[in-house]
């Protein structure tokens, strides 16, 4: 009954998540977000405690192998206010946080326009990093546990850490 539920829902195709998570947390999620309608216009499943506003974070759904794992536990902050872009294989550790957009210094009503953020395919960003405004990250990178991301690394299969972030190592 369980995996029927599940098979109907975006839930399935991520085995290895069903299995490290557990049936349990991924079942309460997705009665409370499917029939109670908490955080129902979600496309992934989310704690029903999430916040959401606004529309403005793309994942990458044209291939069926689409892959976006949230941590099942700790905070997770994505702010969108100028547009994010994440793609295929990301991993995103507790604590991780992602900011487009900011507000002036003498108003903070007023927006600061920005790129939007772009995170390539199968990025892996460690626990409690943080992603700031305009910042894009290449393909099959790895982002340290605290780092903070002020600037874009273009590049293919780069270790990324730091405050503020560099490159470690290429992979």
């Amino acid at each position: 009954m369980i995996k029927k539920i599940l098979r109907k829902s975006n839930l399935y195709d991520r085995a290895f998540f069903i299995n490290k998570v557990g049936v349990g947390k991924l079942l309460v999620n997705f009665i409370v977000q499917r029939l109670f309608r908490v955080n129902h216009q979600i496309n992934v499943s989310v704690n029903f405690t999430s916040t959401f506003i606004g529309d403005k974070v793309e994942f990458d759904r044209n291939d069926i192998n689409t892959l976006v794992s949230f941590s099942s536990s700790g905070s997770l902050y994505i702010q969108s206010l100028n547009g994010i872009t994440l793609g295929k294989g990301l991993l995103l550790a507790p604590g991780v946080k992602i900011i487009s957009g900011n507000h002036s210094f003498d108003d903070s009503r007023k927006t600061i326009n920005t790129n939007r953020i772009i995170i390539g395919d199968n990025v892996w960003i460690g626990a409690n990093a943080i992603i700031l405004p305009g910042v894009n990250i290449g393909n099959n990178c790895i982002i340290g546990a605290g780092s903070v991301v002020t600037k874009s690394f273009d590049g293919s299969g780069l270790v990324i850490a730091g405050n503020p972030a560099r490159v470690i190592k290429k992979i």
